[in-house]
């Protein structure tokens, strides 16, 4: 078909011509509505972007030489992270001597990637990086627990209206019985 030939067409139906195929012989054109096509794509391209979900490379920093009680802090965190479903960059640090030793490192890196064995895996080895030894911890691939979806909702009490009948009755009472002490004369003293 002529290009002039196509153009008439697409006129007459109120329509563009698109070349589909350029590189190809002969050259592939499409009628449609060129519009209507670039707002599809973008709105798929936006749905698609909606859908993704940025990794987040959460980091926890260590020493050598770090207290039992701050090392469950510090494993509690990490839990969290990857409950989350974050990625946990552990950074041991090292100062003066304790760099002539770095397999204490090792070892509480190793110690930390068991703890947490079941929330995620060891996505990098520790490796040295100067003075500091890095390990990379990713979660395992399961839906990420969100905020509201940890904290279960709690049921409020829906209240009836029997219910409140008799709380408004009762106030009704309430207010009489003030009014009524009120309005009863205390009794006068006697002069004996």
């Amino acid at each position: 078909m002529s290009i002039t030939e196509a153009l008439r067409l697409a006129q007459e139906a109120d329509l563009d011509l698109v070349e589909v195929a350029p590189t190809a012989r002969p050259p592939v054109c499409k009628l449609m509505d060129y519009g209507k096509f670039k707002y599809e794509t973008a709105l798929k391209a936006r749905e698609s972007r909606k859908n993704q979900t940025q990794t987040i490379v959460k980091e926890i920093k260590l020493r050598p030489k770090i207290d039992p009680h701050d090392y469950g802090t510090k494993r509690g965190h990490v839990e969290r992270f990857l409950k989350a479903g974050d990625k946990v960059k552990v950074t041991i640090m090292f100062r003066g001597r304790e760099q002539s030793r770095p397999e204490l490192g090792f070892r509480l890196l190793q110690k930390l990637a068991d703890d947490v064995n079941e929330l995620g895996f060891v996505e990098s080895q520790p490796k040295q990086d100067g003075r500091n030894m890095i390990m990379v911890i990713g979660p395992h691939r399961r839906a990420p627990e969100r905020k509201a979806e940890a904290k279960p909702a709690q049921p409020r009490p829906v209240p009836s209206p029997r219910s409140e009948a008799p709380a408004q009755v009762d106030a009704a009472t309430a207010v009489d019985t003030a009014e009524t002490s009120v309005e009863t004369p205390a009794p006068a003293p006697t002069d004996a």
